[in-house]
């Protein structure tokens, strides 16, 4: 009760008892620093109780959420004016001071030693709120839920009108989850009154405690109304039988009293993430409580993503679940089963943390039917294990009743299992019908030259509206972003450098760098080279795959050869005689990854000579040259003039400014004397999320046809943040003029040669190349780095006419 919780802290006793709790809890004692932490902030915390006079308040400290890492600092429960049930959620900083950073929901701050980005704490608290509404019963449970409200308490900080911490973009966050600084004490003991004045926690603090995970009626409708939302998410033929045939399993298993479990097998493109998404919409809108797993990073917040941040309640890791209490879940649907792991322990799990109890076991015991989608033949880690015979023995362990289902219908590569089934016989996974490509499927399949041509082919198709990226073996380390955030060119073939997808779990990247959950879609994340962790589970339209020296073809041998000297993956390389099938199924998942086509380029000679044979000789041409791109197609005029100058909150949100190219170049080469009070501005229909820096102008002339055709409005971002090398850019010119536009700017694509001096580098010569071959490219040669100012990169072609 807060009566007691102010006399401990008055006394100093207060983070020992906490000590205690902690270790009698999780059975290991808290760091000192955190020890330290909760003596600070609670000391303050008991102040603002004291001020206010609530001496009759319940008190949670520490309080897990449920089936989460995460722990709420303090709640404060007890009853209103109308004498009904509430709870205030209060989140506790020590912060001093922060900086503005550029994405929306973040701040910069002094956390963990050094300056990370982290989540404004009113975000923070409101995430909690949400979360605990969502799946905490005595928060939703008619016909007298909780009432709970969220604040943040940073009770080291002045805040000025000026403070990063309200600027405007945080101005409804605030607004619901409102923030008290170290002046603040008596306004959050009003607050806290507000809400609490009848005291009576005791009853409301035991409703808490007693209370059981659920998900809320309002979650459910919310999660399956988004999936459905979804259009691509379809079930088509073979998927929906399993479909139908999986719902009857489940409604026995429901109700039974043996476990159910259902494992559903299918290759690359079967679609195996439709079928389970659409069974966890399905579920949820007939009220069941049912979750979606999986082992992936990238693929789980990129769904988070999709279907905001509430789905978080329902879509997480297979780790989630050590915590869970028996047959707490109706149905826990696994997807990317092959990534189950031996036990949930991580790199981060303290020695007295870890547990001996298998993965696979922990989502069997929280659930009362568990469905997993797995793909035998996707395992790429020697710590994955997870198989249809792995799941099988822990399914008879616990007396489950086992159904299995087969995908076989190829939902990517064009609509035909033949380019996997070729895939597989090639690299000797497994005997198939399909010894030979023959492109009879009109699958896209080609072989490129060079990583520079792999590229220029996939940015093209990029240009075109296709989803495509370009991906690699794990041949080149992969490095942490330097402390200005942006990317190493760890991939180096020749003259061709390009950074990795950015490492998971960097706090902090430059603009325009999406994180490594989000390269698959982000559109951004072409400037980066994907690796297998960060592409698996995903699709795309067109998938760039530069094969490295890590697995060869030995034509003496007649066999697939591993080189351990060539894999920068350290874990991989640790895993023995294992080595060779793990690699065959990285580029298995690589080659996999397009629904429309895959280019290739090999580093090895032979291995590509072998590839080269196993392809039909008429059709063997047409995979090695280069097929001529279709011109894209403009839509009508795709923005709105404004009538009025837009507020500063619409700006960059919801308009850009429409500006001539050559007023462009002249006011972005100098960014801080930029007026945008004169600019004309205009309500934007396209596909990229709107940052600061972007603007629309008309591209004219034929030379980057057919990509930019004769006319078009196009979207630019400035600056230019990553590399050059390869993009569509705005160039202006020093001591050149371009012979089209008779102009000193230019849109044109960047190339560049760079070669070593000190220890940095300079630009041996500069090429402004033509889409267009009517058009020479602008060489420039020997140049300094001011001789080519780059102001802006093309997003994306708008439309034309008007």
């Amino acid at each position: 009760m807060s009566e007691d919780f102010i006399r401990d802290t008055t006394r100093n006793h207060i983070a020992d008892r906490l000590r205690e709790a902690f270790f009698a809890y999780y059975r290991y004692n808290p760091s000192p620093g955190e020890v330290n932490s909760w003596r600070n902030s609670l000391r303050a915390m008991k102040d603002v109780l004291d001020i206010a006079s609530l001496h009759d308040h319940g008190i949670l400290l520490e309080y897990q959420l449920p089936l989460s890492s995460r722990r709420i600092d303090c709640m404060v429960c007890g009853r209103d004016e109308n004498d009904a049930d509430n709870a205030v959620i209060v989140e506790l900083k020590q912060w001093e001071r922060c900086e503005q950073a550029e994405p929306d929901k973040l701040v910069r701050s002094w956390v963990g030693g050094r300056q990370r980005d982290v989540l404004h704490p009113s975000v923070q608290v409101g995430q909690y709120r949400q979360y605990l509404e969502d799946t905490h019963l005595a928060f939703h449970e008619e016909p007298h839920p909780i009432r709970l409200s969220a604040c943040s308490y940073l009770h080291n900080y002045l805040v000025d009108d000026t403070d990063p911490i309200v600027a405007p973009k945080f101005a409804a966050t605030l607004r619901d989850n409102p923030l008290f600084d170290a002046d603040g004490a008596e306004s959050l003991g009003s607050y806290l009154s507000d809400r609490l004045v009848q005291g009576n926690g005791r009853p409301v603090l035991q409703r808490v405690e007693d209370s059981r995970f659920r998900l809320s009626r309002k979650l459910m409708d919310y999660v399956s109304t988004t999936i459905r939302s979804h259009s691509p998410w379809i079930l088509l033929d073979e998927q929906l039988v399993v479909f139908e045939r999986i719902r009857s399993t489940l409604k026995s298993g429901l109700f039974g009293r043996r476990k159910q479990v259902v494992i559903v097998r299918g290759g690359p493109g079967t679609g195996k993430s439709v079928l389970a998404i659409n069974l966890m919409a399905e579920l949820l809108r007939e009220g069941r409580n049912a979750h979606y797993a999986t082992g992936s990073k990238a693929f789980t917040e990129t769904l988070w993503e999709i279907m905001g941040s509430r789905s978080r309640a329902t879509f997480k890791y297979f780790n989630s679940y050590g915590p869970a209490e028996f047959n707490e879940v109706d149905v826990l649907i696994c997807d990317e089963s092959h990534r189950i792991r031996e036990t949930s322990n991580n790199r981060f799990s303290k020695r007295e943390r870890r547990s001996t109890k298998p993965q696979v076991r922990e989502l069997l015991d929280a659930a009362k039917v568990a469905v997993f989608f797995i793909d035998d033949r996707q395992t790429v880690r020697p710590n994955e294990i997870g198989s249809t015979m792995h799941i099988r023995q822990h399914a008879d362990a616990v007396d489950a009743e086992v159904s299995e289902y087969d995908l076989e219908i190829q939902f990517r590569c064009a609509g035909s299992d033949g380019f996997v089934n070729w895939i597989d016989n090639t690299l000797g996974i497994r005997r198939t019908a399909n010894v030979i490509w023959d492109g009879a499927d009109g699958f896209d399949f080609r072989i490129v030259a060079s990583p520079e041509e792999l590229e220029t082919s996939i940015r093209r198709r990029a240009d075109e509206g296709f989803t495509a990226r370009v991906s690699a073996g794990f041949c080149w380390r992969w490095s942490e972003p330097r402390p200005d955030g942006t990317l190493v060119d760890d991939v180096v073939i020749g003259d061709y450098r390009r950074p990795w997808d950015a490492k998971p779990g960097n706090w902090r990247l430059a603009p325009g760098i999406p994180p490594a959950s989000l390269w698959a879609t982000d559109p951004n994340g072409i400037n980066q080279i994907g690796c297998v962790y960060n592409i698996q589970g995903f699709e795309l339209d067109y998938i760039g795959v530069i094969w490295g020296r890590d697995l060869r073809y030995n034509f003496d041998g007649q066999s697939w050869v591993g080189d351990k000297t060539q894999s920068s993956d350290s874990v991989v390389k640790r895993s023995k005689e294992h080595f060779v099938e793990l690699v065959k199924n990285t580029y298995r998942v690589l080659l996999s990854r397009g629904i429309k086509g895959c280019y290739v380029h090999f580093m090895d000679r032979d291995t590509e000579r072998f590839i080269r044979s196993r392809i039909e000789p008429g059709e063997r041409r047409k995979v090695l040259d280069p097929q001529p791109m279709k011109a894209p197609v403009l839509k009508p005029i795709p923005f709105r003039r404004l009538a009025s100058p837009p507020t500063p909150e619409e700006r960059y949100t919801t308009c850009v400014p429409l500006l001539p190219l050559s007023i462009a170049a002249g006011a972005f080469s100098d960014p801080h004397h930029v007026d945008e009070n004169s600019w004309e501005w205009v309500a934007l229909d396209a596909r990229h999320r709107l940052h600061r820096g972007m603007f629309v102008a008309k591209v004219t002339g034929r030379s980057m046809e057919p990509l930019i055709l004769d006319g078009s409005w196009c979207l630019f971002l400035s600056p230019v943040h990553g590399t050059r090398q390869g993009k569509i850019v705005l160039v202006m010119l020093r001591d050149q003029i371009d012979s089209e536009s008779n102009q000193r700017f230019t849109v044109k694509r960047y190339e560049s040669v760079k070669t070593a001096e000190g220890e940095g580098w300079r630009h041996t010569s500069i090429t402004l190349k033509a889409v267009n071959p009517e058009f020479p490219p602008i060489p420039l040669v020997g140049v300094d780095e001011d001789q080519v100012q780059v102001i802006a990169e093309l997003v994306e072609v708008l439309g034309s006419g008007g």
